[in-house]
């Protein structure tokens, strides 16, 4: 498994590690509106899968804006934002922040993104920073577990393989 920490303490990673190459799994996250959403429904387009802790912090609010910029200049991409965070909060998030190029889901009545992905923190229940790509054809092309929680992800690789994949 990776190893991270989270304000500098170890964290135990729920789930399967994904890397390069695996066939990306499906899972069910709920939309704002509390209706599903599974990997499946944007099959055929390059989906940024970026996880935060929580869109209610300084670092994956900008971590979410950054994506959120970066989507618009892409084509045929869709950027989605998965949490633990509430669909009622990510929806407050949502209407204040003005994002519209980047879906924000939770994972919190199941963790089956979290599990399936290896990044549910066991220890707070939260999901772990990590970027993934995916491409049209459900193979993951870029995987970053961020090795400390509180640490921006490298943006430019994951966008870079984004523009890469097809």
């Amino acid at each position: 498994m990776a190893s991270v920490t989270f304000k500098n303490n170890p964290i135990t990673l729920v789930g399967q590690e994904l890397k390069v190459g695996d066939k990306a799994p499906d899972f069910t996250v709920l939309a704002n509106d509390l209706s599903p959403v599974t990997l499946s429904d944007s099959k055929g387009s390059v989906r940024i899968i970026s996880v935060v802790p929580s869109v209610d912090t300084g670092v994956c609010d900008a971590q979410t804006r950054k994506f959120n910029e970066e989507a618009a200049k892409l084509d045929n991409v869709k950027v989605l934002t998965i949490s633990n965070d509430l669909p009622f909060a990510q929806k407050r998030w949502c209407a204040a922040s003005g994002l519209d190029n980047v879906q924000v889901l939770s994972d919190h009545r199941d963790l089956s993104f979290g599990e399936a992905y290896g990044v549910v923190m066991q220890e707070l229940r939260l999901l772990a920073r990590s970027v993934f790509v995916v491409n049209s054809s459900d193979e993951i092309t870029y995987v970053e577990y961020v090795s400390e929680g509180t640490n921006h992800p490298n943006y430019e690789g994951a966008i870079e393989a984004a523009k890469a994949a097809k």
